[in-house]
């Protein structure tokens, strides 16, 4: 349970970090998602799931 709430913080840190340096920068990403049709992005995530849960598989 420590290791998931300590991965929840870093990514959280991650994320805020991003979006403290490139406030712009995010905003015209947003912009550019509403684009993208959804089963493109549903498969991304399914892609970056996969990716993570092959990291962690991995590492433990």
């Amino acid at each position: 349970m420590k290791d998931l709430i300590t991965a929840i913080g870093l990514l959280l840190f991650i994320e805020g970090l991003i979006v403290a340096m490139f406030p712009s920068r995010i905003k015209n990403m947003l912009k550019m998602i509403e684009n993208i049709p959804n089963n493109k992005l549903r498969l991304t995530g399914i892609l970056f799931l996969s990716i993570g849960f092959i990291i962690i598989w991995y590492i433990r």
